[in-house]
């Protein structure tokens, strides 16, 4: 049996050696200007490219590679976008800032991600040539939210108010298909937020979950 004492003495020459290493462990490397906004437009190309296979009715689909399971075959955008990690770690950054468009559109929408994120990929991309150009970054997203306003309006011309339950089975069945499977559940909700973080008991985003039975006697 030994004494801590004693291990701690037999340990300090392991410490000098590994002290160093572990400190450049948490080390960062810093980048600026036009080399940066390049590694992080590759990687947002990267993961666009990825996901844009899979729009539309004439989309293919994507093999995912998951640990431990068999490989995952899918067509939805989104799950694309969440399954790639690059490894060079300014890339990635790019990635994961496409990434978040795909999620909060699923989050939002429920559907439409693939464009969403082929969108913000575009947009990404003229935006930094632009700034390599030495346009104004503020006028730059007032005419990013000047064109969102015009599209939004346009689309609102062009769309068609959904009124029978007929349509509204058609605009279900899209998403799921012909053997798709649509459960329906009763319920209520609060168009508004929560008063306190700790009524929050779902893992999946910042919601409550809360399921009321009632025994009649």
């Amino acid at each position: 049996m030994l004494w801590l004492p004693t291990v701690f003495r037999q340990m300090r020459p392991v410490s000098r050696v590994l002290t160093p290493h572990l400190t450049r462990a948490y080390a960062k490397d810093v980048k600026f200007g036009a080399d940066a906004r390049a590694l992080m437009l590759q990687g947002a190309d990267l993961l666009a490219d990825a996901v844009a296979v899979t729009m539309g009715p004439k989309g293919r689909t994507v093999i995912i590679e998951q640990s431990w399971v068999s490989p995952r075959v899918t067509k939805d955008g989104v799950t694309v976008a969440k399954s790639i990690d690059l490894k060079d770690k300014y890339k990635n950054i790019g990635a994961k800032l496409v990434q978040d468009v795909a999620n909060n559109t699923d989050e939002e929408a429920g559907d439409g991600t693939t464009t969403a994120t082929v969108l913000a990929c575009s947009i990404a991309k003229e935006g930094f040539k632009k700034i390599s150009k030495g346009a104004n970054l503020v006028e730059i997203r007032r005419g990013v939210m000047l064109a969102v306003d015009a599209v939004i309006v346009e689309l609102k011309k062009q769309s068609k108010p959904v009124t029978t339950p007929e349509e509204i089975a058609q605009i279900a069945t899209i998403s799921a298909g012909r053997k798709g499977v649509i459960t329906i559940i009763e319920g209520m909700k609060f168009d508004r937020g929560y008063l306190s973080p700790y009524f929050i008991n779902t893992s999946k985003g910042q919601k409550f979950g809360y399921m009321l039975w009632l025994e009649i006697l």
